[in-house]
């Protein structure tokens, strides 16, 4: 007998188990292989735009992800390091094994107990999830239960004319779950998803392509300091050419994806290369990131050429890129084809609204990527252990986190494609900014009893240097600082943007990252005041008139998803531009915008 029970032992079940256990719940996590909990199934990489805001999420509410990461970094990189704060993602590249290794150690250390076996029934009693079957005849028995099954519901694998059960190569599917929840009407529709060949890195002719070096600055994504620094890599980028897409052209006919057999709509921000070269036939190339799969062997993960062509079309469009004409191919690509549940009937703890004590998490509701699976399974596990409990639920609003934006988006729109976090999901994302999710959500992680004692001490840590730094800047755009006698007539946000500042505060306070937090609150604040503003009056004009013949393309700022959303559906007005499945709240924005603009 458990209080929670975890089915799947990825990034969202991981997560799910550890938030469970730190609320006092007692936790079962089920895998097919105990050895395999903590698998990067993908790309071994842990962050980006958007991603990046997720796991820095993660970590203020105590979860996992981002220490993992950090323990096992080889290569770090800001993404938009040249923009403002908000957009910037903190991107990490992670050894497989040392990843997989530190979620295990974490996962251990959180008291949850491992149960190595196949789950082949979930057994309902009244309505209300009350236990699982095993394959051996086992069972076992809680009061919630975590559906975190990621690619394995009855999934199945596609390379060219080959197709096999599988959630990934070497590993079996969960058919005869899926079949049940199938058959339940919980998980009915199908995603699809891929991922491309794996390459030796000794084969690669690195001399002849772009290098791009690891940041200098050695930053973490988890608050806590790394306690185990890695060596630090290099990437390296090559591109596509006309020769490699004619290579890709020539197989098309024999690819699952153009042949009928795969029914399930892969992921719109991550197609596959047979997609690319199709989609955007202008194209002279795309761009691929060559991205070492770790310190002790010479796998490379060449990002940007996921397909499911057969292995001798894979073999020939590899060899026909600048700088792999020799590399050989290890693991060819493939596709993943699987059930999803529709998160609509999800309630915003993620418990399934028609089955009490059922809770999903991670790419069962549809979602892709290791951020989204994480950011989703603590949700469900921190709210699993509070039914398990008694306790009180964590609800997560879309105006203080992207794991909220997140949660609204896939409990209010669905997803009738992979659902990939981006900034433009969110209307305040200038407010959600990855480095200042401690002071966003470290209160909740502490109501909800997320965090132990270490956890809380460098938050309490983190947020008193914020505050000194904050003064230090108040008193800088008074004038007391610099020493004149009457005040400064900069506002407080040009301060904090002068090159100089840290030579004026030098005195008081070091260079840190909560010092970073404090300059960028001061910069972000009259433009958070002005969004504030325009939020609350689109509110007041959600009855606003589009017209027929409104130009959509010419709206800065909407994207052409956006575009095509609201052209196919043709709103009358802004309320019901809100209702149009997959338009995100930062869209309407801009429509808004750009209708009160036209009017003036």
């Amino acid at each position: 007998m458990f209080d929670v029970i975890i089915v799947g032992g990825g990034h969202a079940g991981c997560e799910a188990a550890c938030a469970a256990a730190r609320r006092g719940a007692r936790v079962g996590l089920v895998s097919f292989r105990v050895a395999d909990i903590g698998q990067m199934s993908c790309n071994p990489s842990i962050g980006g735009v958007g991603k990046g805001h997720l796991v820095r999420e993660i970590d203020a509410l105590g979860g996992i992800m981002a220490r993992a990461a950090d323990r096992a970094a080889i290569h770090r990189r800001m993404l938009n390091a040249s923009k403002g704060s908000a957009v910037r993602g903190p991107r990490v590249q992670a050894d497989r094994r040392l990843y997989r290794e530190a979620v295990r150690s974490l996962v251990a250390a959180a008291g949850v107990k491992l149960i190595q076996g196949e789950v082949v029934a979930l057994m309902l009693d009244s309505g209300a999830a009350t236990s699982l079957a095993m394959a051996d005849g086992s069972e076992f028995s809680a009061r919630a239960i975590v559906l975190a099954t990621g690619t394995f519901l009855g999934a199945t694998l596609f390379r060219g004319e080959e197709r096999w059960e599988g959630g990934r190569a070497g590993d079996s599917a969960s058919s005869i779950l899926g079949k049940q929840v199938s058959e339940l009407g919980l998980a009915e529709g199908r995603l699809k998803t891929g991922t491309p060949p794996r390459l030796d890195g000794r084969t690669i002719d690195w001399a002849r392509l772009q290098p791009q070096p690891t940041d200098r600055e050695a930053w973490t994504l988890a608050l806590a300091p790394n306690p185990e620094p890695q060596a630090q890599l290099a990437c390296a980028i090559t591109r596509t050419n006309a020769r490699c897409h004619d290579v890709i052209r020539s197989g098309l006919g024999r690819s699952p994806l153009f042949a009928g057999a795969i029914e399930g709509r892969g992921p719109r921000y991550c197609p596959s290369i047979e997609d690319k070269v199709l989609r955007f036939g202008d194209r002279e190339g795309h761009q691929i990131f060559l991205e070492p799969e770790g310190l002790d062997t010479h796998l490379v993960y060449p990002n940007g050429i996921s397909t499911s062509l057969p292995t001798d079309i894979q073999q020939a469009l590899v060899n026909s890129i600048d700088g792999l004409e020799r590399a050989a191919i290890v693991q060819p690509g493939y596709a993943v084809e699987y059930s999803y549940a529709d998160p609509r009937r999800l309630g915003p703890t993620l418990e399934h609204r028609e089955v009490s004590g059922l809770f999903f998490a991670g790419q069962i509701n549809g979602t892709t990527g290791y951020e989204e699976a994480g950011a989703q399974g603590l949700a469900a596990g921190a709210n699993a252990a509070a039914l398990a409990c008694d306790l009180a639920s964590v609800r997560f609003d879309r105006a203080q986190s992207y794991v909220g934006v997140m949660i609204d988006d896939l409990t209010l729109q669905g997803a009738s494609e992979p659902y990939r976090m981006l900034t433009a999901r969110a209307e305040h994302r200038l407010h959600l900014r990855a480095d200042n999710a401690v002071a966003r959500l470290s209160p909740l992680a502490i109501e909800a009893g997320l965090l132990d004692v270490e956890q809380k001490r460098l938050i309490v840590q983190h947020l008193c240097a914020k505050t000194s730094m904050a003064a230090a800047l108040k008193e800088t755009a008074s004038g007391r600082e610099l020493g004149i006698e009457e005040p400064a007539r900069r506002p407080l946000s040009e301060w904090a943007r002068r090159a100089d500042l840290a030579d004026v505060v030098a005195g008081r306070l070091p260079r840190s990252a909560a010092a970073a937090e404090a300059i960028d609150d001061a910069v972000y604040a009259p433009y958070l005041a002005r969004q504030s503003a325009e939020l609350a009056a689109r509110l007041r004009d959600r009855t606003t008139v589009i017209p027929v013949e409104f130009d959509y393309a010419a709206v800065a700022g909407l994207s052409a998803e956006m575009r095509e959303r609201l052209g196919r559906a043709g709103p009358a007005d802004l309320d019901q531009a809100a209702r149009v499945e997959g338009v995100t709240p930062a869209a309407l924005s801009a429509l808004h915008f750009a209708l009160a603009k036209q009017a003036a």
